[in-house]
């Protein structure tokens, strides 16, 4: 079963990178799992000044600013897609991930397959 590993940093440095983990943990952490045979894909997003939000209103209108404006801390950085036998091995791998350094978080939901 595929799942998604959607890594939220807990806090970030001043060049926009999850703080308290090194280039090198993420490449360890990327060996690991693609040395598992369960990666599927994934990104490391860029860096959060460069995102642009969308919403439509309920006239139909677009509206589009710079930036996201979530009430939140943690800054979605990147993700992985990993196939897996089960939610439990999912989770191991979620816990793995460097990107826990430092407070950051680690959501784990599964890919709908439909039609599957």
């Amino acid at each position: 079963m595929k799942y998604m590993l959607l890594i939220n940093a807990g806090a970030i440095d001043e060049n926009g990178a999850a703080a308290d983990c090194s280039v090198e943990d993420w490449m360890n952490y990327d060996n690991e799992v693609k040395g598992a045979g369960i990666f599927v894909s994934g990104e490391s997003l860029a860096d959060l000044v460069t995102a642009t939000t969308v919403r439509v209103g309920p006239d139909g209108k677009r509206a589009v600013t710079d930036g996201p404006f979530a009430e939140t801390r943690e800054i979605l950085g990147g993700f992985y897609v990993i196939d897996v036998p089960d939610l439990d091995v999912a989770l191991d791998w979620a816990a793995r991930c460097p990107g826990l350094s430092g407070g950051g978080s680690v959501v784990v939901r599964p890919i709908a397959e439909f039609g599957a």
